[in-house]
This record gives structure tokens, sequence and C-alpha cells, in this order.
């Protein structure tokens, strides 16, 4: 049944473990466009600081798996 999911998982921890910068950085960009966008759009994206959040989750969940593959 999740034989499928098996291998999804499977084919993204093999790209990843070559780019273990790329959660890391995809992160970053996303703090830095909720940094960027505060000054020229308003509504609840920029209100609840949804892309910093996001952002820092992806940081910190690359981190944890570029040091664990």
């Amino acid at each position: 049944m999740f034989q499928w999911m098996n291998k999804r998982l499977d084919r993204i921890s093999e790209y990843l473990a070559v780019r273990k910068g790329l959660l890391p950085f995809l992160g970053l960009l996303l703090i830095a466009a909720n940094y960027g966008l505060q000054f020229f759009l308003t509504g609840w994206v920029i209100q609840t600081n949804l892309l910093l959040h996001v952002g820092l989750v992806v940081a910190i969940l690359g981190l944890m798996l570029a040091w664990a593959l």
C-alpha cells in the first residue's frame, strides 16, 4: 500500500544526500523573502510572518537531514 511512498522517500533522500546544503539555503531564501516582502505587501502572509516560520522549519530540517545523511 505504501510502496510508492517508500520509493518516493528513497528518491528524495538520494537526491538530498548529494545536495546537503539545498534545504538550509532554501530556508534562508524564504527568510530573506519574508524580510523583503514586508516592505512592499500587506496581508495575512506578511502579518503572520508565514515565510519566516516556514523558512526556519525548512532550514532546521535541512540541517538535521544533512547531518544524518
